[in-house]
């Protein structure tokens, strides 16, 4: 069995950055920190942060009035303006790890307020980054749109004067039929100042249209409410592969439907969220069963890295805080 293993795959650096914020806040003011939400869509990677001693909460309300001066985090999805509202009005000490790309569609939706336009978001209904956006303007400010079918139905008030930005985790081809959609009915519509799907979802959407072709089986490693982690399984299918499904880790994978005689050829990637190790578990239990080579199609190498904020960058981490946080086997977490 050959394993096809995309590259880039796994943490972005938006990503790293906000498990990175968490870790070093742990380690400066001690726990507990608090998170409002996931930090990133990962199952493990919150498992692994609570016992730490981080505690993960829906709302702010929820924190005890006596930890008032513990940090609060905000997921690398972004939040509604209302959030950090809400925390200045509760003298609460928060510490913003929005994805500095995600930020950038916040300012993007603005600008186009600003400038008199209403704002149409192609993006997924319920989102954690859909909620954030439309939060950052006035209600009735802008309006969502999923689909091409949307698009062609969306009725806005002035036709001319439309500015339209999407979720950084869309699939690229997806999104650019709902975009064409909405330019052949709205020839003034006004696009961003920059692309606004992140360069990770379109690196790791690359990946998998090149590895996909000729697979039997393509696994995308990914939390079920991880939106670029869906899209690499649909794209996936859509590139040429049998068939494509998500697996939280090796304990999904469904072992009696794979053998050596229909499962030739294996593609496997990881979304946006998903640290390395749970990849190595799986090429680890295919070799366990069957006479396994590795080959890996890399498209492009991502040298992208985010800053924390300023009043973090004094703590050190050891090299076990360093191998967490960047997803990395056990093995690499020794000191």
């Amino acid at each position: 069995m050959t394993i096809r293993l995309c590259g880039p795959r796994g943490f972005c650096a938006g990503v790293d950055r906000a498990i990175q914020i968490v870790v070093l806040a742990l380690k400066k003011y001690g726990a507990p920190v608090y998170v409002r939400h996931e930090i990133v869509h990962n199952r493990y990677v919150v498992d692994g942060l609570k016992k730490k001693g981080a505690i993960f909460i829906k709302e702010l309300h929820e924190i005890p009035a006596e930890h008032y001066d513990q940090p609060v985090v905000f997921s690398a999805h972004g939040v509604p303006q209302s959030v950090p509202q809400d925390a200045r009005e509760r003298n609460l000490f928060f510490l913003d790890a929005t994805c500095p790309l995600v930020s950038k569609v916040h300012k993007q939706a603005m600008r186009h307020q600003r400038r008199g336009r209403h704002v149409i978001l192609v993006g997924h209904a319920g989102h954690p980054e859909v909620i954030g956006t439309m939060g950052q303007l006035p209600e009735g400010a802008i309006s969502l749109v999923e689909t091409a079918e949307d698009a062609a139905n969306y009725q806005p008030d002035d036709p001319d004067k439309l500015g339209f930005v999407t979720q950084t985790t869309l699939s690229v081809e997806d999104t650019a039929e709902v975009i064409d959609v909405l330019r052949s009915r709205f020839p003034n519509l006004e696009a961003p100042a920059a692309e606004s799907i992140c360069y990770a979802t379109t690196n790791r959407q690359d990946a998998v249209k090149a590895a996909a072709p000729g697979c039997d089986l393509f696994l995308v490693v990914g939390a079920p409410n991880s939106s670029n982690s869906k899209r690499l399984v649909e794209v996936a299918k859509r590139a040429g592969a049998v068939k494509s499904q998500l697996v939280q880790g090796v304990f999904e994978i469904d072992w009696d439907d794979i053998d050596s005689q229909t499962t030739r050829t294996l593609g496997l990637s990881a979304g946006a969220s998903a640290p390395e190790i749970i990849v190595d578990e799986i090429i680890e239990a295919f070799a366990g069963r069957f006479d396994v080579s590795v080959e890996l199609a890399e498209t492009v190498v991502e040298d992208e890295n985010f800053l924390v904020m300023r009043d973090l960058r004094d703590v050190e981490l050891t090299r076990s805080d360093m191998a967490f946080v960047n997803g990395e086997p056990a093995a690499s977490r020794a000191g």
